[in-house]
């Protein structure tokens, strides 16, 4: 269970990525409309991106902070889980209305799905 935890906490998971209607988020102004004001959420957890470049909230029991940037079409972030520092990944976004798919390894990685609340 601890490897379950900490991929979905590094907004990773061990399923390979596909379409499932998907739309690429190309840029930080799309990401930003898509995220401002709203919660990412998955069982268990829940967090916000702010404009700002901040990550903040709670999974597993645990608060979650980081900072992230978007960089080369790609959503950079560092992350915290309670003291654990699970590092950094840059990530492609994916968005298909309802939720987001976050990509590891700039999209060559396993995904994380997170509705947008």
């Amino acid at each position: 269970m601890r490897i379950t935890v900490l991929s979905v906490l590094t907004f990773i998971w061990a399923l390979p990525a596909g379409a499932d209607g998907f739309q690429t988020v190309k840029d930080r102004g799309t990401f930003l409309s898509l995220v401002q004001a709203r919660d990412l959420t998955r069982s268990g957890i829940s967090l916000q991106v702010s404009p700002s470049g901040q990550i903040s909230g709670r999974a597993l029991g645990r608060d979650v902070t980081g900072a992230w940037r978007w960089s080369n079409g790609y959503f950079c972030r560092e992350l915290f889980w309670g003291s654990r520092n699970l590092g950094p990944n840059c990530q492609m976004v994916k968005a298909n209305g309802k939720s987001l798919r976050f990509i590891s390894d700039q999209g060559k990685g396993i995904h994380a799905d997170f509705k947008l609340d």
